[in-house]
């Protein structure tokens, strides 16, 4: 059964026809018998009946992805549309009327050589082309998974997190799919909580796993595996993952999109609006950009071409005046007591400086300490970590080390824990009783060494193998022979940064 049909045969589309019919799966219908006669003689596979009756098109008993309506006269490409509305209302409908002169002429676009072949091209884009099959599928997915669907991000997201799943809920809804955000965990840094304030974004915070028993579909944005940075058990059904992160995606899923090579989910949740003709509302919009904005550093970390296409979509929706809300918001105490502790107690080691924080509460002030380390002079390198109850919490960032600071993190303390990133932004979490032991006097102590101990025989590996050396044998606890590895472990990080 042919996934797209074409409604019409005006002479202006037939560059249109061609090029559909050669990437295949297609059916034209149309009502002058000399066309007919055309698309057969040039093997396009047509049926000839009137498209603008809706009787005529149940008959055909089709159930295409994507109708194109391709006919010159606006009243007949009217009534074609509404025809196909009616009967295919599931279909992506594409229609492009012709503009018309006073003296009922056709014009073509001012400076246009092949004004058929630019539609051609254009309808090409969305019905024929990877991402238009993507976007289609994506439609399709969740237009057949159970409702409600929750839309779950890692536990305690960022803003790319924040806005993908929001953006992925507005997809739904406009494919009259019911879903709703959901994440685990705290939005505690103070400009994730301003972006989600300000622009009053509708998200729930689960407190139990169970909780998800209310939802029939469950899709995973900004993360792609059950039990990866989630609460979710390893194993756990999968209906929908979009991610941009160099991982790998669940065993089996209904639909997944894992694209690394571009610097954020909010991307790929854009490209989605533009090929299923969802619009854009001012809140999403402006998520979707601070998102982008975020994850590629303001377009300077791990940026493609795609990134900066999906912000010129975004930028003519954006609220600029919440963004610089956003960006300006109040700091905790804690936020500058913590960035306090971090350069008080920095230890520098060449161009790298780790600095461990003791106990907090606050995990996303270990990122920002990170971060304003990372601004002294001489430094490319920075390592910050702190204990939260029973967990030590570890943010590292890197401008220019030439290094993976993820591999880094993974070799260094994926033994204890969990560990994962980027190669300029990466984090960990491990269990303290991996590292202490109940009667230690003094822990902090003793975390401290064994993580930076252990960071720096991993760093210290990576950049002999960056400068065409050879990696040593290890996992980067050599100096630590009694590692307890009976000590209860954390799931497996998602390279997620922090």
């Amino acid at each position: 059964m042919p996934t797209r049909v074409v409604l019409g045969c005006g002479p202006e589309y037939r560059v249109l026809l061609a090029r559909l019919a050669a990437a295949g799966d297609l059916l034209v219908v149309v009502d002058d018998g000399a066309e007919a006669k055309w698309l057969t003689e040039r093997d396009v596979p047509v049926v000839e009946a009137d498209p603008t009756d809706p009787d005529v098109l149940r008959g055909l008993d089709l159930a295409p992805e994507s109708v194109v309506v391709a006919t010159g006269t606006p009243d007949e490409t009217s009534r074609i549309a509404a025809a196909a509305r009616e009967v295919f209302p599931n279909a992506r409908l594409l229609s492009q009327p012709s503009v018309q002169r006073e003296d009922g002429e056709t014009a073509a676009a001012a400076g246009t050589t092949d004004p058929a072949g630019v539609v051609a091209d254009r309808v090409l884009e969305y019905v024929a082309s990877e991402a238009g099959h993507r976007a289609l599928e994506l439609r399709q997915t969740l237009r057949e998974t159970e409702q409600p669907i929750a839309v779950l991000t890692h536990d305690n997201p960022d803003p790319d997190a924040i806005a993908s799943a929001v953006a992925l809920v507005e997809i739904a809804a406009a494919v009259g799919v019911e879903a709703e955000v959901c994440y685990f965990g705290t939005i505690a840094h103070q400009e994730n909580r301003a972006l989600v304030n300000l622009l009053d974004l509708d998200l729930r915070e689960l407190e139990e796993l169970d909780e998800l028993e209310e939802y029939g579909g469950l899709a995973l944005v900004d993360h792609a595996r059950p039990g990866v940075n989630d609460q979710l058990p390893d194993g756990t059904h999968v209906d929908v993952v979009i991610d941009h992160h160099p991982t790998h995606g669940p065993d089996e899923a209904g639909f997944v999109d894992l694209r690394s090579g571009v610097g954020s989910t909010s991307t790929l949740l854009t490209e989605y609006f533009d090929r299923l003709g969802v619009e854009l509302t001012e809140p999403v919009a402006t998520a979707l950009l601070y998102g982008l904005r975020v994850d590629t550093d303001d377009f300077t970390r791990e940026v493609s071409g795609a990134d900066f296409e999906a912000a010129a979509t975004l930028v003519p929706n954006v609220d600029t005046s919440v963004l610089e809300r956003v960006e300006s918001p109040s700091v905790s105490e804690e936020t500058m007591e913590v960035l306090a502790w971090a350069i008080e107690r920095r230890q520098r080691h060449g161009a790298a400086l780790t600095a461990c924080v003791g106990e907090l509460s606050d995990r996303d002030a270990l990122a920002q300490a990170a971060d304003r380390l990372l601004d002294l002079e001489g430094i490319s390198t920075t390592l910050v970590f702190g204990i939260i109850d029973d967990t030590v919490f570890v943010s590292g960032r890197a401008r220019g080390a030439g290094i993976d600071l993820g591999a880094t993190l993974r070799s260094a303390f994926g033994q204890l824990g969990s560990a994962g990133g980027h190669a300029d932004m990466a984090g960990a979490q491990l269990p303290v009783g991996m590292l202490v032991e109940a009667d230690d006097s003094d822990p902090v102590a003793i975390v401290e060494e064994v993580l930076t101990n252990a960071f720096l025989e991993a760093l210290e590996t990576s950049r002999s193998t960056a400068a065409g050396g050879y990696a040593l044998a290890g996992d980067g606890l050599s100096f630590l022979p009694d590692v307890r590895m009976d000590a209860p472990r954390l799931p497996e990080l998602d390279d997620t940064g922090d």
